[in-house]
């Protein structure tokens, strides 16, 4: 399995579910969630494309 996959495909989910809490009375938890799955987007993305 490639290095950095599973950390982009757990941002995803956890991103997702940040984003589906929005709306709820929980918005600065979900603004939390949605940035810490964001993150985790972004450096399973850096290790993809570093580790070519």
């Amino acid at each position: 399995m490639r290095e950095g996959l599973i950390p982009a495909v757990l941002g995803t989910v956890v991103s997702a579910s940040g984003a589906a809490l929005l709306g709820s009375k929980y918005k600065m938890i979900a603004t939390g969630v949605l940035g810490f799955g964001l993150a985790h987007v972004v450096l399973g993305a850096i290790d993809l494309i570093e580790h070519r």
